[in-house]
């Protein structure tokens, strides 16, 4: 790996255009008014305007400038600035009494003056503003190693310019010459608030904060500039030949122009933040020269305050009482300093060990392993935790490359990502997280997690062994795209496997298929032989099913006994050639699921139904698996056990089933089924002994059509082809046919009650599947409710029971007719002779009456063996005591014949159709039907109810309203 910090440096960070011609600009003013000085100006009076005026101007520029930047920035340097102004405004003010009288008035200045004054107050405001500046000590210790470090370098300033020039000054002002007190008191004040000044410039120059650099290394600069003009102005040499206009006034010129641009060119620049203008990353410059300047400036301090001391004894001068009380003074202050500096390094070296402790027992103690990794990659720090956690002693570790223990095909990741975080600031991403494989002791790669910092240009990285949780990771990844029984991919992942076949790289190729399949027969295993036996054919299934299919296949388990197999196209063109391949793989497919199966010991068979759908131009994933199941379905429906190809009108059979769906749901929802009564005749007397209630559907046309009719439309194909299971929208039918199915109940026993109320005590019955009888959705005791609301008597309710499924529970269904004979209710075994097991159902269940298939009853008389048959069952009925009831009775043959062979009671078009409530009441206020002796008319045969209304077992015919 390349050493990280020098993966990418940052481009320097460069000024803008407008700032580099704003120092251009101020360089040029600078410089002209330096070589105005230089020469003169061209004359005396403008020598004396520039020298005084000149200055005033740029002083009050200077105010200006700090004065505005101060209100329109609101920080902790503006009090700064301001008083910088201020101190700008006093040298400006001093500079226009100068003007006044050499320009204006023509005589010199004064001693003292106004303009003394003025230039007296320039150094103590900029003194506090410097403080200002400063970044503050936050102890005691600090505040005055701040005092001293500032009289160290005032003290040996005034003791070197004392010895110069200053002692002859103060020898001056003894003398009692007329005026030469206040002249030396002003010749000795500038260069004390000069050297007050010079000191705190020097000093806080190493003190400064971390704020607006730029601007205050401006205004330093410009307040040294301005101090270097004064000393040279306070010395005799120069004061004594000054005039305005000189040489030295361009250092005050500049100065002045130097403060007005500080806080405004700064602002040009672009924000540097920290750790900017190098490479990212990299090591920082060092500069020990630089970096220890501030620890020897009282060294150099007393070494200034020596040489004045030494200047004096050389010269052969007595040795002024100022300065030695200055450097007593000094050498204390040394002294002092050096005692405090003394006690702080013992306190911080104690901290430093104290700390140093605390780090190393939480390095050691942690169970996570800290590295140090150098800018070329080198481990130089490796803690001892990595002997537990990656089997390998630290310092085996130490010396060794980075890039050497990540595994190959995480290592590009890992650069890659160390690259990026190096180049982001790091204000912005201060760490980053990294996972890749590391090379254990026993050569076995761990999952390794990192957190990594900058250190000095390199890397800290704080690793920890997350192998254990990356397992989990992936086993609950597995968990939740698999299924748990087969392991096979489930919907989910095979979903997004059939969405990256049609988006991926061939999304173009449409000879991509899906295979639906489903084992028939699956749910009688379970039945049968339980359902850990079903488990284990499942389990079975799923290995013939991945074991069959090509190495780039999926083959998945949707759910229950339903699979699915993803066919990857090969790019072929020739459509018919691969959906003559494809079938083959899928009846090969079939052929291996149909084998039987070795399950606890004894042989299972199953067949397999499936459904083809290839990859059209711009189908989704959702549609292709859809149109693979409506092909299983149609698979199913053709006699299972085959092989079904999509075909575009499979899906038309859907929508019209939808429709039809919706039809129902409309007509239950919006009241538009009615409910008929068909009468139950004794075929001895004609007498009417019951009523069967049957629904209608009332179309828009004014027609009936029966339940059955509509829900074998809806629920099933007519096509040729067979019955198609229920689809999609569709599938709801039997949950409207339970909707239907109480409707039903309700309603025949509300009318029922009324008719008993009514005086009419005629029975009622209504079919009702053992299914629904004991259909767990079906609110326990709402029957019983049902009765008890409408205060139906013992008797009046006949429920017509049909037992199709051989799974009932035929306990669970013998203990719920049970109980409802006991509230009264009769039971009729209806469909007897036809359908599953007809017997079993009579000899367990507590039956009160056989209604005889409507099968039986019209081949009676045609048929002798039917005719046998029939008397037979006739006989069982009667010998149990019984009674008997032929459904279907619609000619007067069968009367004749039924009443012959002992049956009792016939319904039928022989005597009367299903009659509205009203034609319902006039039947029953006549009470009996003529028997037909030999070929007898029903009753009520006219109008509508005559022989037009015959209807056929399995037909469509429709029904007319009767009248009312």
């Amino acid at each position: 790996m390349s050493a990280p910090g020098a993966l990418l440096a940052q481009p320097p960070v460069q000024s803008g255009g407008k700032g580099l011609a704003a120092q251009l600009t101020l360089a040029l003013i600078c410089g002209g008014y330096a070589v105005g000085a230089a020469f003169g100006w061209g004359s005396e009076q403008v020598a004396l305007i520039m020298g005084d005026f000149g200055l005033c101007a740029a002083g009050l520029l200077a105010a200006v400038s700090c004065y505005h930047y101060a209100r329109t920035n609101d920080s902790r340097e503006r009090p700064a600035w301001l008083l910088f102004a201020f101190s700008s405004l006093m040298g400006a003010g001093g500079n226009a009494v100068w003007g006044w009288y050499e320009v204006v008035l023509g005589r010199p200045v004064p001693e003292p003056s106004v303009a003394d004054f003025a230039f007296l107050c320039f150094a103590p405001p900029a003194i506090v503003g410097l403080l200002v500046l400063a970044k503050r000590p936050v102890t005691r210790a600090g505040w005055v190693c701040l005092a001293l470090d500032s009289w160290l370098i005032g003290g040996s300033l005034l003791t070197l310019s004392w010895s110069l020039a200053l002692a002859h000054t103060a020898q001056t002002a003894q003398s009692g010459a007329p005026g030469s007190v206040p002249r030396a008191a002003l010749s000795l004040a500038y260069p004390l608030l000069d050297i007050a000044l010079v000191s705190m410039v020097l000093v806080l120059h190493f003190r400064r904060s971390a704020g607006n650099r730029s601007a205050v290394n401006t205004a330093i600069a410009a307040l040294a500039l301005t101090v270097l003009s004064d000393a040279l102005f306070t010395s005799p040499l120069l004061r004594a030949s000054y005039q305005s206009g000189q040489l030295l006034d361009a250092g005050w010129f500049a100065g002045s122009l130097l403060l007005a641009y500080a806080p405004w060119g700064a602002r040009r620049f672009h924000h540097v933040p920290q750790g900017a203008g190098r490479p990212r990353g990299a090591r920082p410059v060092s500069r020990p020269i630089t970096g220890s300047l501030p620890a020897l400036t009282p060294y150099l301090a007393a070494a200034v305050c020596t040489l004045g001391i030494l200047y004096n004894v050389v010269d052969g001068r007595k040795v002024d009482r100022v300065v030695v009380f200055t450097g007593c003074t000094v050498v204390l202050a040394l002294v002092v300093r050096q005692g405090i500096m003394l006690l702080d390094n013992i306190a911080l070296t104690q901290e430093l060990a104290q700390q140093e402790n605390h780090f190393r027992s939480l390095v050691q103690g942690s169970s996570d392993v800290i590295m140090i990794a150098a800018p070329s990659g080198t481990l130089r720090y490796v803690s001892p935790a990595a002997a537990g956690v990656y089997g390998r002693e630290a310092e085996e570790l130490v010396g060794s490359q980075l890039s050497a223990l990540i595994h190959p095909d995480d290592l590009g990741r890992v650069v890659h990502e160390v690259r990026r975080f190096l180049a982001a600031p790091p204000a912005e991403e201060p760490t980053t997280r990294i996972e890749c494989r590391f090379k254990s002791g026993s050569g076995e790669w761990l999952n390794v997690e990192s957190t990594v910092n900058r250190h000095h240009g390199g890397l800290i990285l704080n690793s920890r062994d997350v192998t254990e949780r990356v397992r989990l990771q992936a086993q609950l990844q597995h968990s939740a795209e698999h299924d748990p029984l087969t392991d096979l991919p489930n919907r989910a992942l095979f979903t997004r496997r059939v969405r990256q076949a049609l988006t991926g790289r061939r999304a173009g190729d449409h000879s991509t298929a899906v295979l639906f399949i489903d084992l028939d027969g699956f749910k009688a295993v379970n039945d049968t032989i339980g359902h850990q036996a079903g488990d284990e054919l499942l389990v079975e299934a799923a290995r013939r099913l991945q074991d069959s299919v090509r190495a780039g296949d999926t083959a998945a388990r949707l759910g229950g006994d339903e699979f699915a197999a993803l066919i990857q196209g090969d790019g072929s063109r020739d459509r018919s050639a691969r959906e003559y391949q494809v079938h083959e793989i899928a009846d090969r497919l079939r052929t291996t699921l149909s084998q039987p199966y070795r399950i606890a010991g004894s042989e299972v068979r199953v067949a397999a139904s499936i459904g083809v759908a290839f990859a059209d131009p711009g189908i989704t994933p959702s549609d292709l698996m859809r149109n693979a199941d409506l092909a299983m379905y149609r698979a199913k429906a053709g006699g299972k056990d085959r092989v079904e190809l999509y075909a575009p009108q499979m899906q038309a059979e859907v929508v019209r089933k939808a429709e039809l769906a919706g039809r129902l749901r409309s007509a239950l929802h919006d009241g538009e089924f009615a409910l008929l009564h068909q009468p139950v005749v004794s075929l001895a007397t004609g007498e009417i002994t019951a009523v069967a209630a049957q629904a209608r559907w009332r179309s828009t046309q004014g027609i009936l059509f029966t339940p059955a009719e509509f829900l074998r439309v809806a629920e099933h194909n007519e096509g040729p082809d067979g019955p198609v299971a229920p689809a999609g929208p569709a599938a709801g039918a039997g949950g409207r046919t339970a909707e239907l199915g109480r409707w039903l109940l309700e309603e025949a026993v509300t009318q029922a009650a009324e008719r008993h109320r009514a005086g009419h005590d005629i029975p009622v019955s209504v079919r009702m599947t053992a299914e629904r009888l004991l259909d767990r959705a079906m609110p326990h005791g709402s029957l019983e409710a049902l009765l008890t609301r409408h205060g139906l008597p013992s008797g009046a309710l006949v429920l017509e029971l049909a037992v199709s499924d051989p799974r009932v529970p035929f306990d669970d269904l013998e203990r719920r007719l049970a109980a409802l004979r006991r509230l009264g209710v009769r039971i009729a075994l209806d469909g007897f002779g036809s359908g599953y097991a007809a017997i079993s159902a009579l000899r367990r269940l507590p039956v009160d009456v056989l209604k005889l298939d409507r099968g039986l009853v019209e081949g009676v008389v045609e048929s002798t063996r039917l005719h046998k048959i029939t008397a037979g069952l006739l006989r069982i009925a009667n010998d149990l005591g019984m009674q008997s009831v032929a459904d279907g009775v619609d000619l007067p043959e069968q009367v004749t014949a039924l009443r012959a062979m002992g049956c009792s009671h016939g319904q039928g078009m022989a005597f009367s159709g299903p009659l509205d409530e009203y034609r319902l009441r006039r039947a029953l206020g006549r009470s009996t039907f003529p028997v037909p002796g030999g070929a007898a008319q029903p009753a009520l045969a006219g109008g509508s109810l005559g022989g037009s209304l015959a209807i056929r077992r399995g037909s469509h015919n429709e029904t007319p309203v009767p009248p009312t």
